[in-house]
Order: C-alpha cells, then structure tokens, then sequence
C-alpha cells in the first residue's frame, strides 16, 4: 500500500480508496459473481513510466487511459470501434460493419462491467448492485431499443432468447464440461441455494412466455385472430409488470435480506484478482465520465449492428435468426463467458454459476419486460408471444438446467449434455430460413384437430 500513498494523483480527490476484506463482508462492497468474473480478464498495469509525468492532469488522464483502455486483455479488439465508424461513413461493406461492430462491442460490454464496479466502491453495494442490474446487460438492451424504433420486433426478441439460451446451455454447459475435465480427481459442488432461487425466477419468466403463446394458438376465448392477437399483446404488457415487480423483490433479496447467498469469494488469493485489498484506479467521476462515454459508443454500434444485420444475413447465407440468437450473445458477452469458463477451471462453480444464472435471470426478468415496456411507450407493438419454436427451445433450456442444477455436485457429462443442448438449438436455427419481421399466422388447437379429422 505504501507505494499507493506516494501516487496521490491516482484519483482526482487525491486518495486512493482502498476497499479492506471487513468492509466488503462488514458495512462495505460484496464482489458478486459478475465482479469476479470480469475480473479474470483484466490486466494489471504498471504506472511506473506515467508517474514521471509532471503535469498532474496530463497524468491524471494517462492513468485514465491505461486503466479504462489498455488494462483489459481485450483491448486488442478496440481499434474495430474506429475501423467500424469509419466503414459506416465511407459507405464499406455492409458485411463488414456488421462483423466489426460486433468486435467493437466486445470489449465494451467488459469495460461497462469494469466501470460500474470502481464506481461501486465509492456508492456502496446497494447503489452498485443496482447499477450491475442496470448496466449489466446494457449492449443488448440497447441493441433492443434501436431495433424497437426500427420495428423490428423479432430481432429484440430473437436477440433476448439467445442471450439466455447462451448463459443456460454454452457457458453454463462449457463451464462445467471444461471444469469437469480439469478437475477429475476433485469432487466438484456448489451452494444449490443461489441456483434454486434463480431457477424459480427463470421457471416464472416461462410461464409469463407461454401463456400469450398458448392464449394466441387457443384462440383466447374469441373466432377473431385479431381480437385474439390484441388479448395476447394485453396479457403480455400485465406479465412484464408483473415480472419487473418480481425482479425488483429479487434485487431486494440479492442486495439486502440475503446478500451473503450472492457473494463470491476467492479463497486462493492468486494474482491480481485474489488480494485482500480492493483498490480503486479511477476516480468516481472519472468512472461516471468512462461510463457515460462507453454507452455512447455501445448505442452507435448497436445501431449499425441493427442496420446492417439483414445484408449480413444475406450475404453470408445465414438466417437472421441464426445471427440474432447465436452470434450476437457470443460475441456481446464473450467476455463475461470467459471469465465464467476460467473460474470453472479453477473449480469455482458458485462464481460461474452466478454469472450464467444470473446473467439468464437479469435478461429473462428484466430486459425481456422491460422492451415490452419501452415497446408499448413507443407504439410498437411486442408481446412476450416468441412463437412456439423459440418458445419450445427456452423451455426445454430451463428446465434441463434445472434439472442439472438440483443435486449441488457436478461432473463434465452435465456440461456435455447442456452443450448439445445448445448445438441441436443452434442446428434447428442455423437451417430455419424465417424472414425477419414474419406476420404470425393464428393457428387454433380446433383448427389443427379438424385438419386431422378431415384429413
């Protein structure tokens, strides 16, 4: 700590705020799984050539830079954010921006999780647990409310799906394959109590998906498609509420009654992401500023993301739904999955487990309601109605997680099987042939029976 004291210049207040182990157990900071996660992927930077410089605002923004740009080991992908931009002006191909902006996103997504955790240790765990459950999954929410305001409503819902078709089935189902083989001679659990409490949230945002569903092909107690199809966008706008209400009691009971369930801990203490002390880098203005202009830059490449995703399709001979539900997620949170997969490596289940539930219950339970929201705000008309394929596969996804999740132990042949899960998923996707924006045809349960008989 000694040599923090002699680099007073770190932060604008001229402290640096040093977050002890008492204080994140005590009154101060829990590190979540999330935390823990993104940490894996930081790099630890040497401010031995930036401290000879005497100007205390040229060093105070070099700080800034190496920290926020060059201490991730995914700065590699930012020079696709200025290449993309300039692409998009220049009128480049279509494909291409695409491609690029997909890069783009990927270390911002890691670099929002960076921010919103120094800024945490300045407001406490409750304003930073609300702003992970905030920012957490800002990309795809962004990338929602761009395609919201083009009216492309299947994407949204497209893109949401495979969010938590990723968590559940690859990382979840990667992270404990990989785990599993590294660790053969150990015997692998885990607290089941945070993993049923995330289940039952996941097994609610299901029922909130299959009743306008089920309400649409049951006709809704009318002969009128459109009257039914009105009943259904009804019911879904009254399960978002419902569902925001119930994130809001999960927040609560993350962040306050029974946070130790939610806290992650490095027993090991290896490198940088193991110390005792947690330290601030940035200043928390300096980290709002970081943050505010990182969204920006997230919202200008969702946008070309949005734009651009129908010439991608087209001319690399993949669906949009394929694009939407399987490339998006992969690449948007590449590195939040990563770090998950590290710590199973290191046979740390509740971490990866945290992030992959937790990431699938923050999108099923807050995003998915909160564009239906933002959707009927705008006159766009979405319903949590995701068609009775995509429907099908976020069923079956949740329940075989559950099913994997009930005992507390795990072994690679979980992982295994939750991966194929994910490979079969993406097969069926990778060969649908769906044009975006497809009119939904009512189809009755009476209808479909008479065909039978008739036929």
């Amino acid at each position: 700590m000694a040599s923090h004291q002699q680099e007073p210049w770190l932060l604008e207040n001229g402290n640096v705020k040093v977050l002890t182990k008492e204080m994140r157990h005590g009154h101060g900071r829990s590190r979540t799984a999330h935390n823990m996660s993104s940490s894996s992927l930081r790099k630890k930077s040497d401010r031995t050539l930036v401290s000879k410089v005497r100007c205390g605002l040229l060093r105070n923004l070099l700080v800034n830079i190496q920290e926020v740009i060059l201490g991730t080991k995914l700065s590699i992908l930012f020079p696709a954010i200025p290449i993309a931009i300039i692409a998009q002006c220049y009128g480049l191909g279509r494909p291409w921006i695409f491609a690029l902006s997909l890069l783009g996103l990927t270390p911002l997504a890691e670099r929002v999780s960076f921010l919103t955790e120094q800024v945490a240790i300045y407001t406490g765990p409750t304003v930073g647990g609300l702003l992970n459950a905030t920012c957490g999954n800002i990309t795809e929410l962004v990338i929602a409310i761009f395609a919201l305001s083009s009216n492309k409503v299947d994407l949204v819902k497209y893109s949401l799906l495979g969010s938590i078709l990723s968590n559940l089935l690859l990382v979840l189902g990667t992270s404990l394959l990989c785990g599993g083989i590294a660790n053969l001679a150990k015997e692998q659990k885990y607290d089941r109590r945070q993993a049923d409490v995330n289940s039952l949230m996941l097994l609610l945002a299901l029922l909130c998906h299959l009743l306008p569903m089920l309400f649409r092909y049951g006709g809704g107690g009318s002969d009128d498609a459109l009257a039914a199809a009105d009943s259904s966008l009804y019911l879904s706008r009254a399960a978002s509420i419902t569902m925001l209400v119930a994130y809001f009691a999960y927040l609560i009971f993350q962040l306050w009654t029974h946070r130790t369930l939610f806290e992650a801990e490095d027993e090991d203490g290896d490198g940088e992401n193991g110390s005792d002390d947690e330290e601030a880098v940035i200043g928390v203005w300096s980290g709002v500023a970081w943050l505010a202009g990182m969204t920006v830059f997230i919202a200008l490449l969702s946008e070309y993301v949005v734009d651009t995703i129908e010439e991608a399709s087209e001319s690399w001979g993949l669906s949009v739904s394929f694009l939407s539900i399987i490339l998006l997620p992969i690449v948007g949170n590449a590195a939040e999955h990563a770090g998950a997969i590290i710590f199973a490596f290191k046979n740390k289940l509740d971490i990866t487990l945290g992030v992959a539930l937790g990431s699938a219950t923050q999108i099923g339970m807050f995003a998915v309601p909160l564009c239906v929201l933002i959707a009927w705000i705008m006159g766009v008309k979405m319903d949590l109605n995701f068609n009775l394929l995509e429907t099908g596969s976020l069923a079956l996804a949740i329940i075989a997680t559950s099913f994997t999740l009930q005992d507390g132990t795990s072994h690679y042949m979980k992982g295994l099987i939750l991966l194929l899960c994910y490979v079969v998923i993406g097969a069926c996707f990778f060969v649908q042939r769906t044009p975006l924006n497809q009119v939904n045809v009512n189809i009755t349960f009476k209808s479909a029976s008479d065909a039978v008989l008739n036929a």
